[in-house]
């Protein structure tokens, strides 16, 4: 063998291993086999936040012909479509990967198309409201947003009333296209909600997605970015309210998988009563030729009384020094004592003090979500669900230091 022939053999070697896959370990690769994404036992890194038992059996892959109730405010010249699901896979989205989104693909009554053309502008929001009657009811989703290459659109989805759900949801974003997603889980107290919202950008695309939970029992939601072409950015952000006995979960993943591109995570919770626990895990994964990205990944979270706990973890796989910036932020805290000293040295009441703080640590999210008529239903919201503390008289926790989670 030559020296030139073993040049050339290292080179081709070099060229496939950088060709592999990489994957996160807290994001199995995705496969549309449900033999590849098993029930999960709680030992499992991305399962072991998440009460299992409190799952009802929606992971149990039982099939199910029930389906929420839709209601769609869509502009003139948008409509639904029902496709199925191999033509859902040849528009390129993007594969389950984890259990419940492979389950709501696989066990689907249908899979739901809406397709904004390209060059088209929308000054009035897409709404999709989607009701469930009762958690006995076992119900898979399965959606495609396909927006073309210079398109502006805002999609908003409702969740409200009750289910055991299983959904996925993905973004296909052209080149040059601008999509805000809202995604708002307002379910009855005993709901359980897995859902996936997986995001492809487009070369210079722009999105936003905002995940925001208040109701239900168990809510864990997974938002994922990934990238088309070089230029994408993604602002991924979240807002979220637990009580007494809630468990809410929000799982992040930016795959920087092509270069030049950019994501910011902001994600914000409250908490208060026995046993609300919120759980925040942001990963964002820089591969080898993500030269000159940036990233950023932060999380708050705001303990209002005893006996809650918030779980908060980011995390940043990175596998190139030559990126433009790359951090992240954690926090889990109580209310300020600076804050309330100087509310209460005005004349604040207690009770008015904690509102304003409150009201204070969401409103900068609240006002990123571009929907008037949504965003000022969200301050009524956060309101009302500190008003809940007062009447029930809860203690308010002691101000200062960090109770339990991760900070």
């Amino acid at each position: 063998m030559t020296v030139t022939d073993a040049a050339r053999e290292s080179v081709e070697s070099a060229l496939e291993q950088s060709s592999t896959p990489s994957f996160s370990h807290l994001n199995p690769p995705p496969s549309y086999d449900l033999g590849d994404h098993p029930a999960p036992t709680g030992r499992e890194e991305i399962w072991r936040f998440t009460p299992l038992k409190r799952l009802r059996g929606l992971l149990d892959g039982e099939a199910s012909e029930t389906q929420l109730t839709w209601d769609a405010s869509l502009p003139e010249g948008l409509q639904l479509q029902e496709i199925s699901k191999d033509e859902a896979r040849e528009l390129g989205e993007l594969a389950p990967n984890d259990r419940p989104s492979a389950l709501a693909v696989d066990r689907a009554v249908r899979t739901v198309l809406l397709d904004v053309p390209a060059e088209r502008e929308l000054d009035e929001p897409v709404v999709l409201r989607l009701s469930g009657e009762s958690v006995d009811d076992l119900v898979y989703g399965h959606l495609v947003l396909r927006v073309g290459a210079f398109a502006k659109v805002t999609v908003v989805l409702e969740h409200t009333g009750s289910a055991r759900y299983a959904a996925t949801t993905s973004v296909l974003v052209g080149d040059g296209a601008q999509v805000d997603v809202v995604s708002l889980q307002d379910w009855d107290d005993d709901a359980v909600h897995l859902g996936r919202d997986a995001i492809r950008v487009g070369r210079d695309a722009r999105v936003k997605h905002t995940s925001i939970s208040f109701g239900g029992d168990v809510v864990r939601m997974h938002a994922n970015v990934e990238y088309a072409a070089p230029g994408g950015e993604a602002e991924l952000l979240g807002l979220y309210f637990a009580d007494a006995g809630q468990h809410l979960e929000h799982r992040l993943f930016a795959d920087h998988n092509q270069p030049r591109t950019k994501s910011n995570v902001v994600y914000k919770g409250a908490l208060q009563g026995q046993g609300a626990h919120t759980v925040w895990i942001g990963n964002v994964l820089i591969r080898k030729v993500a030269e000159g990205i940036e990233t950023y990944e932060e999380n708050r979270n705001l303990v209002l009384t005893d006996g809650c706990q918030a779980d908060s973890v980011p995390n940043l796989e990175i596998e190139t020094g030559e990126i433009e910036g790359a951090g992240h932020a954690s926090a889990t805290a109580r209310f300020d004592d600076e804050q309330l000293f100087y509310l209460r040295s005005r004349g604040v009441s207690d009770e008015e003090a904690r509102r304003l703080v409150l009201h204070g640590f969401f409103q900068d999210l609240i006002r990123k979500v571009g929907v008037p008529s949504l965003e000022e239903r969200l301050t009524r919201t956060v309101e009302a669900e500190l008003a809940k503390n007062v009447r029930a008289g809860l203690e308010p926790v002691g101000t200062g230091g960090t109770p339990g989670g991760t900070a």
